[in-house]
């Protein structure tokens, strides 16, 4: 299997420009690699910057040094290096991420919601919602609610349209950042299977999951980012 992400020599610190320009390091020489098929986990206690990874990984955060090359059929793109405009197009044709929460767009119904990242790609709306309404169905998203706005729902169940928004699109590499930390037993054993699927795709997964169990059933390797802490 070919990688499709490699991490070398990255390195993050939050400077506080409201506090005086203190600097406070996170990580520092991150270096590893996923290929196709593949889930690594990121562990360690809170705080050690699993999180901030995944962000430098899709963009979200700026790395201070290092390279973030991430392998498409058109070549290889440095997320650290990269300008804007290819990074939007990266989470459009590339790169998923499913974060702990669930960010939407007021009044939109949930269906639409989990829709949206196949209509922007050219899929017509009809087959996108059927799409998205089966596996709202699998997550156990009763049909009632679908055409309400997911701010009216649970945590749980915001975490579910969350986690069908992540999983509709077949992309090479998915981030995914807790993505059962508010779902009972039986909706994550559904995650653990969806995961299961995209490696079989050949999907290349990058995840936080602090369940011993779920972690155990997705993981092919771990990484203990205690590895790349440094000190304030």
């Amino acid at each position: 299997m070919s990688t499709v992400l490699e991490l070398a020599g990255v390195s993050k610190t939050f400077v506080m420009h409201m506090q005086g320009g203190v600097r406070l390091p996170v990580v520092a020489g991150v270096e590893f690699a996923v290929r196709q098929g593949e889930c690594v986990v990121l562990a360690g206690r809170s705080g050690a910057g699993k999180s901030s990874i995944l962000k430098m990984i899709f963009g979200t955060y700026r790395c201070d040094a290092g390279s973030i090359l991430v392998r498409q059929r058109d070549g290889a793109i440095d997320i650290a290096a990269a300008e804007p405009r290819q990074i939007l197009a990266l989470r459009r044709h590339t790169l998923g991420y499913v974060s702990q929460f669930l960010r939407a767009v007021p009044r939109v119904a949930a269906i639409d919601v989990v829709a949206e990242p196949l209509v922007i790609t050219g899929v017509p709306r009809p087959q996108a919602r059927q799409q998205a309404a089966d596996l709202l169905r699998r997550l156990n998203i009763p049909d009632r609610l679908w055409p309400l706005p997911p701010a009216t729902f649970s945590g749980g169940e915001q975490q579910r349209v969350n986690i069908a928004r992540g999983f509709l699109s077949d992309l090479p590499l998915l981030l995914l950042d807790e993505p059962t930390a508010s779902l009972d037993a039986g909706n994550g054993a559904v995650v653990v299977d969806l995961i299961s699927e995209k490696k079989r795709r050949g999907v290349a997964v990058v995840a936080i999951v602090h369940d011993d169990d779920i972690r155990s059933s997705i993981a092919d390797r771990v990484i203990d980012v205690a590895r790349f802490a440094t000190a304030a």
